[in-house]
């Protein structure tokens, strides 16, 4: 009878082993040889470099750039997509069933429609001649905004759409641990004279801990590996300007074929996911103690 649950999780772990345990394996290795297209046509001219791949990738200046871009968008992206998220399920919960049925659709349809949709969209939205964005500061006599045509505006361009878009799952996990918290709590606080503020400070913030740290987990995660909005929208341009670690890896593999220098590149953006992780789970662990 022991054998029994093994019988069952057994097809999913060996799937999990054949389609994702052994693909990172073959990787590390590829990371550490110097395959490309003709490596993979003929296994002969595949050579070992050692670490070489890793060495160049710290002096390319152009994944250098892209790393920084990374950083930029996870130090700017993430706090703006977490925090626009727990507000608009805030104030969700406070209108009518109704409107709150209809506002979660109307937020939640960004994160089930296509990357390629939205950016055609926002290109006509941030485009420089006939823009929307532009023709609303032409009325107020501003001076029309390059926003995809400057490296610096590109890469707050690309936060808002990408902030825009995932809004909608996040929004619904606060929603449900919002809607989890026992009202005794709040009818106990509105008893001793705590005002809309004091609450959400004392008591709805504290109550979904939890949902916070499993969704900046999840955001961050995301954003360290941004990659459509950049692939879409400018395909890492100007100058390299929003370019992502992630853009990157997909240019080297499968744009220019350099299958090893793109696995070498792929694992120290694992590395860095893996860093995020834990660095989330340790201040986690520390505002327990």
């Amino acid at each position: 009878m022991k054998i029994i649950p093994y019988l069952f999780i057994g097809p999913a772990v060996l799937l999990l082993l054949l389609f994702s345990f052994l693909p990172i394996l073959v990787a590390f290795g590829i990371s550490f040889t110097d395959m490309d297209l003709m490596g993979l046509a003929n296994w002969s001219q595949i050579s070992f470099n050692g670490f070489e791949n890793y060495v160049d990738l710290l002096q390319d200046k152009v994944f250098l750039q892209s790393l920084y871009n990374t950083f930029f968008y996870v130090i700017i992206g993430v706090p703006l997509a977490v925090g626009s998220s727990f507000f608009i399920a805030f104030f969700i919960n406070l209108v009518t069933d109704w409107l709150s049925s209809t506002f979660r659709v109307i937020y939640y349809m960004p994160s089930i429609t296509n990357i390629v949709a939205i950016a055609v969209v926002w290109g006509f939205l941030y485009n420089r001649e006939y823009g929307l964005f532009n023709y609303l500061l032409s009325l107020i006599d501003l001076a029309k905004v390059p926003w995809l045509e400057d490296p610096l505006i590109a890469k707050f361009s690309l936060i808002l759409l990408a902030v825009w878009k995932s809004n909608g799952v996040s929004m619904l996990i606060f929603l449900a641990a919002i809607r989890s918290i026992p009202r005794t709590y709040y009818e106990a606080a509105e008893i001793d004279g705590a005002n809309r503020w004091q609450q959400l400070i004392r008591i709805t913030l504290p109550s979904m801990s939890f949902a916070t740290f499993f969704v900046t987990v999840t955001t961050l995660i995301g954003w360290v590996q941004f990659f459509e909005e950049p692939f879409v929208m400018t395909d890492g341009g100007p100058l390299n300007g929003t370019n992502s670690i992630a853009l990157f890896i997909y240019q080297e593999g499968f744009r220019y074929s350099e299958f090893g220098y793109a696995a070498a590149a792929s694992f120290i953006l694992f590395a860095l996911v893996i860093a995020a992780t834990l660095f989330q789970f340790k201040i986690k662990k520390s505002d327990n103690m």
